[in-house]
């Protein structure tokens, strides 16, 4: 079939054809898009290379491969197409196996938070109709107390960590029908047509996985991802991460969230080396940086404090590349780790965008300034992707779509587009129609547009404080506080005020041994912030309630203001 180019240039495409000389050349110059392909031709072209190192175990391309295929032969002969497989696990090797061996076998992948409670488990298994949970032993016990509630839920497998400790328990004493352990359950392919799986799809845009959201602000739901985004997405992620076949990832971040933002992929799409860290803890994550050579992690901005803040810390004699995301990184973080050597990326995204979607890209003007100028500029979110469209900045609840001005003062609505854009929410036409309204996608987002046209974000659209009529940054306020050698972390919400309507609250955390007091804090924030801007309400807390993936939980903040605790 010809490609039509009617749409573009208003002449039929048969007519283009004649001109052209254009013919039907059956299927040999299109083939559908799909990740799957990257494992297919690492473990083709580099069948003896590590694919993956956890602990004491290791696995080539290979035999990454195989496990694949035995895996998704079980799978296949068990489910029909588009059925639904989740995973509760943490970044375990059998959990990269999942990106593959369930999509191969024609199913939908549904990585699961490890960290949300059993009522929130239950409504998404209910919702995606999932029928096969794969689990870690660390969670048998949730499982076990929710299998009865997931009608659907036939088959139930558990996965032994052997880097982890001893399971709780035989299988068969579980008390969770239709339970098997992974081995039994993957052996089941030694009785299958050991034929390989092709590594294709007949349709590109067929939901690879589903992603659910975090549910801060309702019910989570279920962001779908097809093959072809998954794909594209994760060729941004190899070209802006600079994978090569030597470079070495450490799982700092989620595999359930996003995917990974899509490294999944990425990484076997490089065919490099994954590896795995099952729980993201300062010892590790350095004796890694020095023992097994990382190159590259990714995570949320409290994963660079961690790695900065850490007594293991120190600096680098080669490269290591972190990319941040999930928050703004604050310019403080930012300098400390370029001082240990450690290059910062930082990206901006969404789940319903596959994760990153803009990146500030480093302009070599930049090597110029000063260390301080420098992170504040590269604390922006930046630009679109490669495989991207530009975002933009609108005016909050205007259609058509209106463009702020691009002063980097004049906040706006951050909307996206483009090939790593979600296809729709699972069973939620709705909420996939408001999503779109204009044709972009809307984040929820405020932020600015700079005149060299990075974007730089504000704040989430509920997070932003109205004071005396006057907009107040939570984010710009947050940077300017932990800026002070005393301060860790800081988070900051509008509190109630009978005066301004509303006034800025900070919770700080500290480093650990420092002192500071509420007006150290606040005589320093003056010289940094507008007066209207400065926190007088600070509570020294001892932590901050997070999601899985770093960020703060605001609403929690909010909640315990509201209750009048602190």
């Amino acid at each position: 079939m010809s490609v039509s180019a009617s749409d573009a240039t208003g002449v039929p495409s048969t007519e283009l054809d004649a001109e052209f000389g254009r013919i039907d050349c059956g299927g040999s110059n299109r083939s559908e898009m799909t990740p799957l392909r990257f494992l297919e031709r690492s473990a083709s072209v580099f069948p003896d290379r590590a694919a993956v190192i956890y602990g004491q175990r290791t696995a080539t391309y290979a035999e990454l491969a195989d496990e694949v295929q035995r895996l998704a032969r079980v799978l296949k002969s068990r489910i029909t197409p588009g059925e639904r497989i989740a995973y509760l696990a943490p970044n375990i090797p059998e959990m990269l196996v999942a990106h593959y061996a369930v999509p191969l076998a024609g199913g939908v992948l549904v990585a699961l938070n490890s960290r949300l409670a059993g009522p929130e488990l239950v409504y998404i298994l209910n919702h995606a109709g999932v029928t096969t949970l794969f689990f870690d032993a660390e969670f048998r016990h949730t499982v076990a107390s929710i299998a009865d509630q997931v009608p659907e839920m036939a088959t139930t497998v558990e996965i032994t960590d052997p880097e982890f400790g001893p399971t709780q328990g035989a299988v068969e004493a579980s008390g969770i029908t239709g339970l098997v352990a992974y081995p039994d359950f993957v052996a089941l392919a030694d009785d299958l047509d050991p034929t390989p799986i092709p590594w294709t799809v007949d349709d590109e845009n067929t939901v690879i996985t589903i992603n659910y959201t975090s549910g801060t602000t309702g019910k989570p739901k279920g962001v779908m991802y097809t093959h072809r985004g998954a794909y594209l997405n994760s060729f941004g992620e190899t070209f802006h991460n600079g994978f090569t076949g030597h470079s070495r990832y450490l799982w700092t971040l989620p595999m359930f969230h996003c995917n990974g933002w899509c490294t999944p992929w990425a990484v076997t799409h490089a065919s490099a080396t994954h590896l795995c860290l099952r729980a993201v803890r300062a010892d590790a994550i350095w004796d890694a940086i020095d023992n097994l050579g990382v190159t590259h992690m990714c995570g949320a901005p409290t994963v660079c404090t961690t790695i900065a803040g850490s007594p293991l810390a120190h600096r680098l004699d080669r490269q290591l590349r972190i990319t941040t995301a999930g928050a703004p990184p604050s310019p403080t973080v930012i300098g400390q780790l370029e001082a240990l050597g450690v290059t910062v990326v930082h990206v901006y995204g969404l789940t319903e965008v596959y994760g990153p979607y803009t990146i500030c890209e480093y302009q070599d003007a930049w090597d110029d300034l000063e260390p301080a100028e420098r992170a504040a500029k590269l604390s922006r979110q930046g630009v679109g992707m490669v495989q991207a469209e530009d975002a933009r900045v609108v005016v909050q609840g205007k259609l058509p779509l209106v463009d702020v001005p691009a002063d980097g003062e004049t906040m706006g609505e951050i909307v996206l587009r483009g090939n790593n854009v979600m296809a729709g929410y699972f069973k939620d036409p709705d909420a996939t129609r408001e999503a779109f309204a204009g044709g972009w996608f809307h984040t929820g987002d405020l932020g600015v547009m700079h005149p060299d046209g990075y974007i730089q974000l504000r704040d989430r659209a509920k997070d932003i404080i109205i004071s005396g009529g006057e907009n107040i940054s939570t984010i710009e306020v947050e940077q300017a506080l932990v800026s002070h050698d005393a301060v860790l972390d800081v988070a900051v919400i509008g509190v109630p005020d009978e005066k301004w309507g509303e006034r800025p609250r900070a919770y700080v955390l500290l480093n650990p041994g420092a002192t500071l007091t509420t007006d150290e804090l606040v005589d320093y924030a003056r010289k940094l912030l507008a007066g209207y801007k400065v926190p007088r309400d600070i509570v020294f807390a001892d932590d901050l309630p997070r999601t899985s993936t770093g960020k703060v939980l605001k609403f929690e903040l909010r909640k315990d203001a509201a209750e009048g605790s602190a």
